[in-house]
């Protein structure tokens, strides 16, 4: 199935939650798969199709420990240090989220052969059986990821045949040399850099599915250079197009969740500074009372005894603000490093959100104008043929009719006529002319210089080149061909 898609989706996180661990699972309670199967397109008569690889081998899903339970076990093993841990607020991407799959047809038939599968929500498909094909496309992809990323670091690549589209969760960590290293493996220097990392991630993962009869994207450079069928184009820009809304569409969820966690931050920014500003002005007063009263002791004030117990209160209230003074700067100097993180990553959300409206962009205009060259020529090859069968008919006066006329040319000698346009549009006259002559041609000799205007626009000069190209394949005797 050439038309076939491969799907790889990245996404890096700063840890993973009960919740994502349960889903990917199916480690749910009762009222758990209630709700799930009223709110998605779970299907819990093919849940028992579900299974995970595990060091090579496929194996039923293990419910015994959640995923964040896995990770800790496997950092405690390594002598690894999470350096999220004991951090008010996770600050380090720590897990390394992928979702494999491909077009859903091709999935479909790899998890199901040919067997009927009822999406329809509620169905009963207890009758299915899971096929050999999609564990070995599984046994592939985690051997890409293994070898790629280091074994050990698979925590979990759990395949789901109970949703609409069968696909693989992998919960991987970005550990080198025994410590975490998401920027050295994934970001790079920049977001050039990872964009280009992600590309040839795509290219390398390509090479695994051709096995299975899925290929890498087209980029939008390449589309219009190959022939496709309606049908392919409409298949393509539906499956391109729907990839990149669903994605913008996710954007925009996690630009909403970060707008409000930012507002939030700056809520605590905000608050955190006034009390340090509140902190510092009441120390300086502190200070400075303190300092008139050490001032009047060594001026012999008449009750020094008073002073001095006076002191003593002034210094344990100044530890206190102090005490008070450095935990709040600490908090506040985190809420900051918090929110220039949060800013960050919006911005880097926002500015890959505009990438994809441009790329879905330029390449719904890239598919659009093949369809319309496609169409365009589909019309000319029926006009062409709609003539010749209707000019069979007619009388020879009425044939007449048409003499000369790039109509009956293209009904004559459409192929040769469009090849010799085509190079004189591209500006081998000399060529042309030879192909011309050499296919019985060789009429509308003239001295006068032949080219483009240089004010004229491309439709104008592909029209003079057909009808220059439809007399240069003329007879050169002048006789007209037999109908």
């Amino acid at each position: 199935m050439a038309s076939a898609k491969q799907v790889m989706d990245f996404r890096p996180s700063k840890g993973i939650t009960t919740a994502q661990s349960n889903e990917h699972q199916r480690r749910w309670t009762e009222n758990g798969w209630q709700s799930a199967v009223a709110q998605g397109n779970y299907d819990r008569s093919r849940e028992r199709l579900n299974f995970e690889i595990r060091n090579g081998k496929v194996c039923p899903v293990d419910k015994s420990r959640s995923i964040p339970e896995r990770m800790s076990e496997i950092l405690r093993d390594r002598g690894i240090k999470d350096p999220n841990e004991g951090l008010e607020e996770p600050r380090f991407r720590t897990v390394a989220n992928f979702i494999f799959g491909g077009s859903r047809e091709r999935m479909t038939e790899l998890a199901f052969g040919d067997q009927k599968v009822d999406l329809t929500h509620g169905a009963d498909n207890s009758h299915l059986h899971r096929c050999k094909d999609i564990e070995d496309w599984a046994k592939d992809v985690y051997r890409f990821v293994a070898d790629k990323y280091g074994e050990e670091n698979i925590v979990a690549f759990i395949a789901h045949l109970d949703e609409t589209n069968p696909h693989v969760h992998c919960t991987l960590l970005p550990i080198k040399d025994g410590r975490f290293a998401y920027k050295q493996i994934f970001a790079g220097k920049d977001k050039y850099e990872f964009s280009a990392r992600m590309k040839a991630l795509h290219s390398e993962f390509a090479e695994v599915n051709q096995r299975w009869g899925m290929e890498r994207g087209t980029s939008v450079s390449e589309t219009g250079a190959r022939h496709r069928t309606t049908e392919e184009y409409r298949r393509q820009l539906s499956e391109q197009c729907t990839t990149i809304e669903q994605t913008i569409t996710a954007h925009q969820r996690t630009l909403v969740s970060l707008q409000s966690d930012i507002r939030l931050a700056e809520r605590r920014v905000k608050g955190l500074t006034s009390m340090v500003g509140n902190l510092l002005q009441e120390k300086a007063e502190k200070e400075a009372a303190l300092a008139e009263l050490h001032r009047q002791i060594l001026a012999g004030h008449d009750n020094p005894d008073a002073l001095r117990q006076q002191v003593n209160q002034l210094e344990k209230e100044l530890s206190s603000i102090r005490t008070k003074l450095d935990d709040k700067q600490e908090k506040l100097s985190e809420a900051d490093r918090k929110l220039d993180a949060l800013r960050e990553e919006m911005t880097a959300i926002q500015e890959r959100t505009e990438e994809l409206r441009q790329e879905a962009y330029k390449y719904s205009g890239t598919i659009q104008k093949g369809a319309d060259i496609l169409l365009k020529n589909a019309l000319l090859e029926n006009m062409v043929s709609e003539f010749s069968e209707r000019a069979a008919q007619l009388s020879d006066e009425g044939k007449n009719v048409f003499d000369g006329s790039l109509l009956q040319a293209f009904a004559e000698n459409g192929t040769e006529v469009m090849y010799c346009a085509t190079l004189l549009f591209l500006g081998y006259v000399d060529d042309a002319t030879t192909f011309a002559e050499g296919h019985g041609g060789g009429g509308s000799s003239s001295d006068l210089k032949w080219g483009r205007d240089d004010d004229e626009d491309e439709r104008a000069w592909a029209r003079r080149c057909m009808m220059k190209a439809a007399r240069m394949m003329c007879p050169s005797s002048g006789k007209k061909k037999k109908r």
